[in-house]
């Protein structure tokens, strides 16, 4: 499949893309799932460099595998190995990396803004692994992916994203997608960790959770960022449990065919019970498979952008 017209160099958030845009890289993608295993030569000669200034497994891991399928060269930087830990700036790193030779950054940070700051000062293209609580882009277009594989089309579809709502850049990005692909979103957890502000998003926001379940066709669960947190946000991961956390006795109240998705990495026995988070009903280890496609379709479209 030739890769199509794309306008964009970088992919620093959701917000910014279109519908239009975005089904561009879920049909690309999709043609990726297809032949998942394959090797495509559409970035061979291409260098990508992962620099990861927080730690990850699946999104690192995937950005990798799906820079390798279509046989790019690959370098991956965690912040421990990197210059930045002797006082080097972050642009300073990263004007380094473009004069070694690199055709794309991948860049994760815990600064928001990060992605577009060094987008603004190196010429190759910048996607943004994650930046604070801004967004993730990447995260929320497999979520997209998934969805559409799972329950069809989302337009009227109803999604609860249950958690950490207020330091979560996953819950950001989904809504932004969610909502350009027509569904209703509800953001629900403790008023601490999910107030009333998000409703001037277009979220409906919901502290009752027996109500956030059952007209869900969908439910993602979100863990307790405590690495973004500056205080206690509730009394401890046990109220937590007790009182938001997805068990099977809560499960019913959900649609008999609702999906459950989970970003990872999931805290079993505190957001969702491992009987679930295994069940037929979840679509975890999907998301993870998805988000190997959906990285080789941004890399395509952003490493090899032309405005025709």
């Amino acid at each position: 499949m030739e890769i199509p017209t794309w306008k964009k160099k970088n992919l620093i958030g959701v917000q910014s893309l279109s519908q239009s845009e975005i089904r561009k890289i879920l049909k690309l993608a999709k043609f990726f799932k297809k032949s998942l295993g394959t090797k495509h030569n559409h970035l061979k000669g291409k260098r990508i460099v992962n620099l990861f200034m927080e730690p990850s497994t699946r999104t690192r891991i995937a950005f990798e595998v799906a820079a390798k399928s279509l046989q790019a060269d690959v370098i991956s930087i965690a912040e421990k190995s990197s210059s930045l830990t002797k006082g080097e700036t972050l642009r300073d790193t990263a004007l380094n990396i473009q004069a070694l030779g690199a055709d794309a950054i991948v860049l994760r940070h815990s600064s928001p803004g990060a992605s577009l700051f060094l987008s603004r000062i190196v010429d190759v293209p910048i996607i943004n692994a994650g930046d604070g609580a801004h967004e993730h882009p990447s995260q929320a277009l497999l979520d997209l992916f998934t969805l559409e594989e799972s329950i069809g089309s989302l337009e009227g579809k109803k999604v609860t994203i249950l958690g950490d709502i207020l330091f979560s850049r996953v819950a950001r990005s989904n809504f932004w997608g969610l909502s350009k692909m027509g569904a209703e979103i509800t953001f629900a957890g403790p008023s601490t960790l999910v107030p009333k502000s998000f409703e001037s998003m277009g979220a409906k926001v919901s502290h009752d959770l027996k109500d956030s379940l059952s007209e869900a066709d969908a439910v993602m669960l979100l863990r307790i960022q405590h690495e973004r947190q500056s205080s206690s946000h509730f009394p401890s991961l046990a109220e937590y449990t007790r009182i938001f956390g997805l068990n099977k006795s809560r499960a019913k109240w959900l649609k008999k065919d609702a999906v459950i998705l989970h970003p990872g990495p999931i805290n079993r026995g505190i957001e969702i019970d491992s009987e679930l988070a295994d069940s037929d009903n979840s679509v975890i280890l999907n998301q993870v498979t998805n988000g190997v496609a959906v990285r080789m379709a941004i890399l395509s479209l952003c490493t090899l952008s032309r405005i025709e």
